[in-house]
């Protein structure tokens, strides 16, 4: 009985999260790739190990690939005021160009599948100004911008959305851009 009742809580803690979302967390219908691909600088980010030394001035760039691939640089300014940086690379999942996975491991771990993490735009102006990316157990989530500064209230009402969305966004950290 009380394995029972164990089992049952757990799946509650699981669920109800979930339950407490105003809009769901999926991924925009459509991204043009050509338009999304440049440079987009991080606005804030849900906290993750491998950006744990970043401090400021993160970016990330995509640049489109002719096999239809996208290529993905990664870079920060650390507390120390080294410049960091990552190269991965992103594919589409299925036909989606929303729904992406990226890998930061080395090519020839490409086949074992946890070494790709999704990749979900959840969130894009109509003109590419702003983009919020998530995943599907929210725990991760950035709030990207073409410029430098994206203006407090934009920022505010994405960082809205993505709570109503159930994305812990108490969490967040503002990434400052010199």
């Amino acid at each position: 009985m009380a394995r029972r009742l164990a089992s049952l809580l757990a799946l509650l803690l699981l669920v109800v999260p979930a339950l407490h979302a105003a809009e769901p967390n999926r991924p925009v219908p459509n991204v043009d790739l050509a338009r999304y691909a440049g440079t987009w600088y991080e606005q804030a980010h849900l906290p993750m190990f491998f950006q744990r030394d970043c401090a400021r001035d993160t970016t990330a760039t995509y640049t489109l690939r002719k096999d239809g691939r996208v290529d993905v640089l990664n870079r920060c300014t650390t507390k120390n005021g080294a410049i960091r940086q990552a190269q991965g690379v992103a594919r589409r999942v299925g036909d989606s160009t929303s729904k992406l996975e990226v890998r930061f491991a080395p090519a020839w771990l490409s086949a074992l599948p946890f070494v790709w993490g999704d990749y979900w735009v959840i969130g894009l102006d109509p003109d590419y100004r702003w983009a919020m990316v998530g995943a599907p157990g929210r725990d991760y989530l950035w709030i990207l911008a073409r410029d430098r500064v994206l203006d407090r209230a934009t920022r505010d009402r994405l960082v809205e959305r993505a709570r109503a969305m159930g994305y812990p966004v108490d969490k967040l950290v503002f990434t400052p851009q010199g």
